[in-house]
């Protein structure tokens, strides 16, 4: 499975949400997302599952064959992607910048000192 990011990222976090600790096994999905154009699938639409919840919210797309969380958000029609930060093996260009979900983190989890803003739901809307 290839894919290509033409364009800067506008934003990365690190969810918290149930359902992001859930899809990883860890303490949530550290995201980045880019506009929709500047994403490509290049090769191995073939491997892809694509999971949806029911309640409307974000797609998950993973690898069927290494099993690994790949993007999800709104793709493929929405106007962004967001792109799971750690299968990717160069330097994305950005670091986390807030912790979204903050008020899910689980029990087990030790709370975050990174200075970093959190939100106990999603971020506020980006400003057009």
């Amino acid at each position: 499975m290839r894919y290509a990011i033409t364009a800067p990222f506008r934003r990365a976090n690190l969810c918290h949400c149930t359902r992001c600790r859930k899809h990883s096994g860890s303490v949530g999905s550290a995201q980045g997302r880019v506009p929709a154009a500047g994403f490509t699938l290049l090769a191995g639409a073939e491997l892809l599952r694509v999971w949806r919840p029911a309640d409307g919210g974000m797609a998950k797309v993973f690898c069927r064959v290494c099993g690994s969380s790949l993007f999800g958000g709104s793709w493929p029609d929405g106007e962004e992607v967001s792109v799971r930060l750690g299968p990717l093996d160069g330097d994305p260009g950005i670091t986390i910048q807030f912790h979204s979900f903050a008020s899910e983190l689980a029990p087990w989890e030790v709370p975050y000192e990174d200075g970093l803003p959190r939100h106990d739901g999603p971020p506020p809307p980006r400003p057009r």
